[in-house]
């Protein structure tokens, strides 16, 4: 079994917690929700706090209220190989989002995501000015089209 780690996300839902958890959890292979603990007092009461884990990282969530909402400046960053693994991961977390560009989406319940090719530094290298205009010219990446702009 791996070492979990000391330091995950905690992230404050306004009562999706656990709609949330499964949402990402059907997404990411190598996913599971560990722990679902049902709020039963207090402001939150009838709300949930729940532990997962996507790809082996551990999140945890909680039914928090309406007073905090997610915002771009913290996003979780999905690097893929290939460009089907961009198509999958885009299609389905931007269901029901937001996209936006350079790889950037808003999900259904606020949380900002780059979905990205691995190793996008090593792309822009050749040609970092004209890859960085083909790149501000898309949302979902498109691999190959980041190639040719780097090819010239």
């Amino acid at each position: 079994m791996a070492a979990v780690s000391r330091i995950h996300p905690f992230l404050w839902f306004d009562g999706r917690a656990e709609e949330a958890a499964r949402f990402y959890v059907s997404i990411f292979p190598n996913s599971r929700i560990v722990h679902v603990e049902k709020i039963v007092t207090g402001p939150a009461e009838g709300g949930a706090i729940v532990e997962f884990e996507l790809e082996g990282q551990r999140f945890g969530g909680v039914d928090g209220g309406p007073m905090y909402s997610f915002t771009p400046a913290v996003s979780f960053v999905v690097e893929c190989e290939r460009q089907d693994e961009i198509d999958y991961y885009w299609e389905r977390l931007s269901d029901g989002g937001r996209t936006q560009p350079c790889g950037w989406l808003v999900d259904k319940f606020g949380l900002s995501w780059q979905v990205i090719p691995a190793g996008l530094g090593e792309i822009m290298e050749p040609a970092p000015t004209t890859v960085m205009e083909a790149l501000l010219e898309m949302t979902k990446i498109d691999i190959a089209a980041l190639r040719r702009a780097a090819d010239g």
